[in-house]
């Protein structure tokens, strides 16, 4: 069955980020044996001075497909993993959905883009969560980050939210590739164009150092730009400060 897996708040400003302990889960899930983990995405929230957070106010979130018998097993596994591995001053909070029992998919989406522009409350949180049947569990500190991780199911959930974590490792020649060697290489969906523009395998890019892909109709895809239309290169892979809106 397919889970979606998030955790929030676990790190300070010298620890290990909430990604890296995000993909040490992911990993640990094939690891065990309990079923196969996909990319991790990061999911920026509120930033405002009444939401406590370490630096950037980012929930991470994967999916999971385990199998039936090892859910309980996995997410006490989990809560124990940010007993031991979350840094000192947090606050650490776990999410972890069955997508299929989900009681209303649309109400905890909702959820996390209100989490997006509105300082929210635990008890929020918890309240949701018991009501659509979501595992929410704080593991340290004042617990805060249950509200990031169950707006992180949501985000991720909605398919249209986030960044994947880490770069995307193209091989190029000279700097460019064409659209089908890129997906040849990678998990993506496709390339596409900040206006929405899906393109041709055919299209030549000029990749940048350090590629980074986004979240969109449940599919990750790579983002790129109008370049100067040089050598038959008319698209570069877009800067990540670009793509802070996803």
């Amino acid at each position: 069955m397919k889970i979606l897996l998030c955790i929030d708040d676990t790190d300070n400003l010298e620890s290990r980020g909430t990604g890296e302990l995000a993909t040490i889960l992911a990993e640990k899930i094939e690891e065990q044996g309990w079923g196969l983990s996909q990319f991790v995405t990061r999911h920026q929230l509120l930033v405002h001075p009444d939401v406590p957070y370490t630096s950037h106010n980012s929930s991470m979130c994967f999916e999971s497909d385990i199998k039936v018998a090892v859910l309980d097993q996995l997410i006490a596994y989990a809560a124990k993993f940010l007993e031991r591995e979350s840094a000192s001053g947090s606050d650490p909070g776990l999410c972890v959905s069955v997508v299929d029992r989900l009681a209303d998919s649309e109400a905890i989406i909702a959820f996390g883009r209100e989490a997006k522009k509105s300082v929210l409350t635990k008890q929020q949180a918890y309240d949701l969560a018991a009501r659509l049947g979501v595992h929410l569990s704080e593991h340290g500190g004042t617990g805060q980050g249950v509200i990031g991780a169950l707006a992180g199911v949501g985000l991720r959930l909605s398919g249209n939210d986030g960044r994947l974590k880490g770069w995307l490792d193209i091989a190029t020649d000279g700097g460019v590739a064409r659209v089908d060697q890129i997906l040849a290489q990678t998990i993506l969906g496709g390339v596409r164009s900040m206006d929405g523009k899906l393109l041709g395998p055919e299209e030549i890019v000029a990749v940048d150092t350090k590629p980074k892909a986004v979240l969109l109709d449940g599919q990750a895809f790579l983002m790129v730009s109008p370049a100067a239309d040089a050598g038959g290169v008319r698209w570069r892979t877009t800067p990540r400060q670009q793509l802070k809106g996803f």
